[in-house]
């Protein structure tokens, strides 16, 4: 009994050994009490980078990872069941790049699976992909710019917004839509979904969503439903 009492403070004691060497030097910048996460990063040319995350006391490195030091767009961390099948996942929504007429946002879904380790039963987050709402986008969207109209077309529907309103001069209108500036996640009804927005001139023009509701098949969260919504 004693020998298996000292091994498990050696364990204990070494796993919080490795967690703060994992960390160490690094910035704490979000936490979830609710997901029990907490995500560090390095302060590098105005963006953390090189991310940990903390997950149950276990450590996972995302080193590509990038988000804004603006602490208004600090990462945001959303645990909910979103795929329907009585677990939760773990969402972390990075922002970044922001701006006038640009908010650059990119979503990472985890599945929680168990795992065991010499005997040791424990969870940890499995990243699953989620398709690129841009190329989602132009497969399924096309769109027409003129003077004084933009027509979005989703399959059979169609949309088509008077942009005289705007003001936008023809010369500083775009040669097309633009959708790459705005890209936003949110969670809804238990559902990701992705906004981009349409914009008709580099100064801003917006006009409207593209709207993605994503499911999840095949092993990986893709298009649902497509739609679009006109700015109001």
């Amino acid at each position: 009994m004693k020998r298996v009492l000292i091994l498990i403070i050696a364990i204990s004691l070494f796993a919080v050994l490795t967690k703060a060497n994992a960390i160490n030097e690094y910035d704490e910048i979000a936490k979830s009490d609710k997901a029990d996460v907490t995500l560090y990063a390095k302060k590098m040319n105005g963006l953390y980078t090189d991310f940990k995350i903390e997950f149950q006391g276990s450590i996972l490195s995302k080193p590509y990872w990038m988000n804004t030091t603006n602490p208004a767009w600090s990462p945001e961390i959303i645990y909910e069941d979103i795929n329907r099948d009585g677990k939760k996942e773990l969402i972390i929504i990075l922002t970044k790049g922001t701006g006038t007429g640009v908010l650059e946002r990119e979503v990472h879904v985890f599945q929680i699976q168990q795992r065991k380790s010499d005997k040791i039963q424990f969870e940890m987050p499995v990243e699953v992909l989620v398709d690129d709402p841009i190329a989602i986008l132009l497969k399924n969207v096309k769109t027409e710019l003129t003077p004084n109209k933009a027509n979005v077309s989703i399959g059979d529907k169609k949309y088509t917004i008077d942009i005289k309103p705007l003001g936008i001069q023809s010369e500083n209108l775009f040669s097309d839509i633009y959708f790459g500036n705005m890209i936003d996640f949110e969670i809804k009804d238990n559902q990701l979904i992705a906004k981009i927005g349409g914009q008709i001139s580099p100064a801003g023009g917006y006009i409207g969503d593209i709207q993605i509701t994503y499911i999840f098949k095949d092993k990986m969260y893709q298009a649902k439903s497509i739609e679009f919504k006109p700015n109001e």
